[in-house]
């Protein structure tokens, strides 16, 4: 068996190099070019044939042959090793669990060969039909496995292969009862499925009729593994580190399409979300973007909802689209709607307005229940408070901006598992965005600063719409002077606004000595007063509050029940009347 220095002797650095990086020489045994893992106009990078290293002068970049092919593909070691070892002709020595992967690999090329040699026919009209090209179908050796129990077992068994082989590779099934065994894939198209490395791992099948199930994939295996494979990936990645956007689409069909009309980042999951895995790989890869298109169905959205949770953790940007005409890329491509491709591609929402916009049009937002609704529907996503998490924040920005709730009384709603059970019509109303009230409140707090004995003013009732105000409303009680309400929140959050709103209660300016104590005489009288004026607005807007709540009752109310709630509104504005008359009266 090879080892790593069997490997580094018999490739030339410069070969593996040169593939990816166009070098000239450089002096004795050095060559030179433009650095591969950075931008530069004049060549920084060498490579050293005798010594068998690189290095740029530029980003420090350095190496051997084995550093590079980890650089430049994005593989750990283990993967460049195998990948450079694959191209010496050098076998090594498998690690614990491998040999039994190479052989499934080596397994499922005999298989290939044998669904290839079986194309012709209906199968390869069928892709004919599908529009596309032979050049398409050798791109990614799509064959056919044909009708009958026992094909494939029969050439295996004609090549010295174990039906235990098969087995393990998922080619044939057994039955449980009689112990026979058959071809898992019969009459189907046979996509070839590999891995990111390029390695046949396994097979999905298409029925050519109404056949149930319509696709058949490989069982989980050692070496096919559906929550980790992405179909086309292997051809796709190359224009990852370039920045590419990965494409990621529904099904084998759509993948080959796309690459065929020069749509080379599709890939397809294999009948699952797009999982934590996959996202770990992608990232490890250098993927940055993705765009995920899938059906406009609900079974699409699902999917696009789904993908858009796992992709958020390794930190992408994803934008979510759909073909216009609402047929699947493949189909939409058969049709010659190529602009429409094109169109879709270029447009697309990113994930916060795409998981808005999706619970807007489930639910609506014009009656209390749509908007419970909404919110219920975005909450899985918006109750992430990570301050990385930009998706979720934004979720929360733009569902604020659409209900027209508070950002506080949301992020309170979203903590309280309590107030999440009872999503009331009240808790509704008092989410919503009060600007004019909340200023009232921080005005009440200010003048209590000002002399918190006033605070006996207040009847306790009140319920105060911004967070900081009813905290610290409920720790001045019994406070004497401002630094006792200070103290209590003394490196905290509340303590910088308190801070503030002193300044302003107390602005006294170049006051000398002997005019202050009048001052404070002053400001003390006018704060009792304010308070008495700033409870009453805070009153009147509260009862505006429950009016405008009564008059949207209205509309969905029953006859008998419009008649109650007219009555309510009513009272309601005779009392606002009556508190203005008060105000005016006390002026």
């Amino acid at each position: 068996m090879g080892t790593k220095e069997d490997v580094r002797a018999r490739l030339n650095i410069a070969d593996v190099i040169g593939e990816h990086v166009r070098l000239t020489p450089a002096g004795k045994g050095r060559l030179k070019g433009l650095c591969p893992f950075h931008q530069e106009k004049s060549p920084s990078f060498q490579v050293d044939t005798e010594q068998g290293y690189f290095y740029c002068f530029g980003c420090k970049a350095g190496g051997d042959v084995f550093s590079f092919v980890q650089r430049i593909e994005n593989l750990s070691f283990g993967d460049a090793l195998r990948k450079l070892a694959e191209r010496a002709g050098v076998q090594l020595e498998a690690r614990y669990g491998e040999r039994s992967s190479r052989d499934l690999y080596d397994v499922n090329a005999f298989a290939l060969a044998y669904f290839r040699e079986h194309l012709p026919g209906p199968a390869l009209d069928y892709l004919r039909q599908r529009g596309l090209t032979d050049q398409t179908i050798e791109a990614f050796e799509l064959g056919y496995a044909p009708e009958g129990w026992d094909g494939l077992l029969k050439r295996a068994r004609a090549r010295n292969l174990s039906e235990r082989q098969l087995l393990e590779a998922g080619l044939l099934i057994e039955n449980p009862e009689s112990g026979r065994v058959y071809d898992r894939f019969r009459g189907r198209v046979m996509f070839p499925i590999r891995d990111h490395l390029g390695r046949l791992v396994g097979f999905g099948g298409r029925v050519l009729d109404d056949s149930k199930p319509k696709y058949l994939n490989t069982p989980e295996t050692d070496a096919f593994k559906k929550g980790e494979l992405l179909y086309g990936l292997d051809k796709a990645r190359a224009g990852l580190g370039n920045g590419a956007e990965l494409i990621v689409v529904e099904g084998y069909m759509d993948v080959i399409a796309l690459h065929q009309h020069g749509f080379t980042g599709a890939v397809a999951s294999l009948g699952t979300a797009l999982t934590a895995e996959h996202a770990a790989l992608l990232e490890r890869l250098g993927a940055q973007r993705l765009v995920l298109m899938f059906d406009r169905d609900e079974a699409g959205l699902k999917a696009t909802l789904a993908g858009l949770d796992q992709v958020l953790g390794a930190k992408f940007h994803v934008r979510a689209t759909s073909v216009p005409s609402g047929k699947d890329p493949a189909d939409a491509l058969l049709a010659g709607d190529l602009q429409g491709i094109r169109n879709a591609l270029a447009g697309g929402l990113d994930e916060a307005r795409y998981r808005v916009q999706a619970a807007v049009e489930a639910h609506g937002i014009d009656t209390s229940e749509g908007k419970r609704r909404v919110l219920l529907a975005l909450l899985p996503r918006m109750q992430n408070l990570d301050p990385l998490d930009e998706g979720a924040e934004r979720i929360r920005a733009l569902t604020c901006e659409l209900l027209g709730i508070q950002p506080q009384a949301l992020l309170d709603w979203i903590s309280s598992k309590a107030r999440r059970r009872t999503l009331t019509d009240t808790h509704l109303a008092g989410m919503r965005m009060h600007p004019a009230e909340e200023d009232r409140e921080l005005a009440l707090l200010r003048q209590l600063l000002v002399d918190p004995t006033l605070l006996a003013k207040l009847d306790g009732s009140m319920p105060w719409r911004n967070e900081a105000v009813r905290k610290v409303m409920l720790a001045a009680q019994g406070a004497q002077s401002p630094d006792d309400i200070l103290e209590v929140f003394r490196g905290q959050p509340e303590e910088q606004l308190l801070i503030r709103l002193l300044f302003e209660g107390r602005n006294t300016g170049a006051l000398s000595r002997d005019t202050n104590a009048l001052y404070e005489q002053k400001v003390t009288a006018y704060a009792a007063a304010a308070v008495d004026d700033i409870q009453v607005g805070l009153s009147i807007d509260s009862m505006r509050a429950e009016v405008d709540l009564l008059k949207r009752q209205v509309a969905q109310a029953s006859p008998p029940e419009q008649l109650a709630l007219l009555k309510q509104i009513q009272e309601l504005q005779r009392a606002i009347e009556a508190e203005k008359r008060a105000r005016r009266s006390s002026a």
